[in-house]
C-alpha cells in the first residue's frame, strides 16, 4: 500500500528570552538558524524520515557554542556541566530522553537509542552508564565564554537572576548567544517527530531538572508536536507542550492552540516561547518573551521570529 507524499516541513528554535540588543546580534543569529534549516531540510527531500531529520538537527545545534545544548551548555553553581535532552516520535507517541547528562557532545544521541529501550529516560548516572555502553568518546563542552561567565557570575554570588537570559548578553560579549534548542519536523511520509537539548538555565542548584527532559516542555502525538523554551519552571508549570498538542488532537487548530495556551501563560506572567507543527502542515510558534530565536522552512521559503515585537507573539504559516 503506497503512503502519499506530503511536503516535508521544518522549524527549529535556539532559545527564548531577552533583547537580541541590536541587529547586529539578530543577523548573527539568523545566518547560524538557517543554516541549520537548509542542511536539515536537504535531508527531507531526500528521503530521511522525521525523526532522522530532528536527530541531525539538534546534533547540528548542539555542535554551535551560539547555543546552551551540547558544546557551549552553561555552567551549574558548583561549575559543572549537565545537559538534558528529549526526542519524541509522534506516529509511535514515543518519548525518551536525558536529564543532567555530562560528558557527551550530543546528548541527542542517548535519547534516540533510548526510544527503542525497555527505560526510556535515564538520569545522570544512568545516562553515563549508557554512555559507556555505546562507547561514545568522552567530550568536553565546555567554552571558555562559558568558563569566564560562570567566574564572574561566581564573585557575585549567583545573585543575578540568569533564567531567562538566552540571547545576547552583554556582560560578556554582544555576539554571545545562547539557548536551548529544539526541532520538529514533519517528514514527506506524514509522520511528526521533536527533540529539545539544553544546559539548563545556569548556575542552578545541582540537580535541578529541566523541562526540555519532560513532556511538559517536549510533545509529540500524530497530529502535532511541540519544543518549549524559556523559563523551565514556568514551562513545566503550564506544562504547556503537551497542553498544545492536546488541544490540536483533541481537534482544535494549531492557530488556536498556540493562541489559547499562550494566552494562558501571558496572564500567569510566564516567561516562555514554544515552536510547533500539525500533520496538516501548519508551521506554529508563540511566545510570552521578548524574543524568540526560531527559524522555519515552508517547503517555498525560509522565515523566521527574530523580529517579531517584545510582546505576547502568536503566529502560524
Amino acid at each position: 500500500m503506497s503512503v502519499d507524499r506530503v511536503q516535508p516541513k521544518l522549524i527549529i528554535h535556539g532559545g527564548a528570552g531577552s533583547s537580541l540588543k541590536g541587529k547586529g546580534g539578530a543577523e548573527s543569529v539568523r545566518r547560524s538558524l538557517y543554516k541549520v534549516v537548509e542542511e536539515v531540510y536537504a535531508l527531507l527531500l531526500a528521503g530521511a524520515t522525521a525523526t532522522e531529520a530532528v536527530v541531525t538537527g539538534c546534533q547540528l545545534l548542539e555542535d554551535d557554542p551560539r547555543f546552551n545544548a551540547g558544546t557551549g551548555s552553561v555552567l551549574q553553581s558548583d561549575g559543572q556541566i549537565r545537559m538534558s535532552a528529549a526526542l519524541m516520535d509522534g506516529t509511535q507517541q514515543r518519548f525518551s530522553g536525558v536529564i543532567n547528562t555530562s560528558r557527551v557532545k550530543n546528548p541527542i544521541e542517548l535519547a534516540l537509542f533510548l526510544q527503542t529501550s525497555d527505560d526510556r529516560v535515564l538520569s545522570d548516572i544512568g545516562s553515563a552508564e549508557l554512555l559507556r555502553e555505546l562507547q561514545l568518546p568522552l567530550y568536553d563542552p565546555m567554552t571558555e565564554l562559558r568558563l569566564q561567565e560562570w567566574i564572574q557570575e561566581r564573585e557575585g554570588n549567583f545573585n543575578r537572576a540568569m533564567a531567562g537570559v538566552v540571547a545576547e548578553k552583554e556582560l560578556i560579549s554582544e555576539s554571545a548567544g545562547r539557548g536551548t534548542i529544539g526541532v520538529v519536523v514533519l517528514d514527506a511520509q506524514g509522520q511528526i517527530a521533536v527533540g529539545t537539548s539544553t544546559g539548563g538555565k545556569g548556575f542552578e542548584r545541582i540537580g535541578r531538572v529541566s523541562d526540555s527532559a519532560m513532556p511538559a516542555g517536549n510533545y509529540a502525538t500524530a497530529d502535532a508536536a511541540v519544543s518549549c523554551t524559556g523559563i523551565g519552571e514556568d514551562i513545566i508549570d503550564e506544562c504547556l507542550a503537551a497542553r498544545i498538542v492536546i488541544r490540536v488532537t483533541d481537534g482544535q487548530s494549531l492557530a488556536n492552540s498556540l493562541a489559547k495556551s499562550f494566552g494562558e501563560a501571558y496572564r500567569n506572567r510566564r516567561d516562555l516561547g514554544a515552536i510547533a507543527l500539525a500533520a496538516d502542515g501548519t508551521i506554529g510558534w508563540g511566545k510570552t518573551s521578548e524574543v524568540l530565536l526560531a527559524a522555519y522552512h515552508t517547503g517555498d521559503r525560509i522565515g523566521d521570529t527574530l523580529d517579531l515585537p517584545t510582546d505576547l507573539q502568536t503566529g502560524t504559516v
